[in-house]
């Protein structure tokens, strides 16, 4: 007579009444990393403070270069945005296509933010340049008053 093990049956197993032992699952905890954090406060703080020293004390002092303190603005800004998104929205810790797939239409959103400013300063450049009731307006010198006759106040009786 043959011997069977009532903990094991044919299939290799265990037996359907003992459940099979597995091995201690764990899940990687989320810690909360206050380093990221705070490191990413002191960069947004930096990033603030340099704008302000530039837009109150420098910036003032040489109109000459507004566009490019403009530039400057914008690659701040950009940079602040970056962090933010990087960070509080968790996108560093996404796959590439996620952030992919959050970029690309951003990008294209300030694209087309872009592209609206230049093509209505177009607009308007040409509509200053050939429209002649708006050149005319522009030309059009008010001559004084004649000397010994009193110009009629707006509002006032005729």
């Amino acid at each position: 007579m043959a011997h069977t093990d009532s903990s094991h049956n044919v299939h290799g197993g265990h037996d359907q009444h003992t459940p099979p032992h597995y091995p201690e699952v764990t899940h990687a905890e989320h810690s909360f990393d206050s380093k990221a954090i705070w490191r990413t406060f002191w960069i947004l703080l930096g990033i603030t403070c340099v704008e302000l020293i530039v837009g109150m004390f420098i910036a003032p002092k040489f109109h000459s270069l507004k566009l490019m303190f403009n530039i400057l603005y914008i690659f701040l800004t950009a940079a602040k945005a970056f962090y933010i998104i990087a960070e509080f929205m968790h996108l560093k810790h996404e796959i590439k296509n996620m952030i992919m797939t959050i970029a690309v239409p951003a990008l294209l959103f300030i694209w087309f933010l872009a592209a609206f400013l230049w093509d209505g300063n177009s607009y308007r450049n040409l509509r200053n340049k050939f429209d002649r009731h708006h050149r005319e307006q522009g030309n059009e010198k008010v001559a004084p008053a004649p000397h010994g006759t009193e110009a009629q106040k707006p509002g006032g009786v005729h």
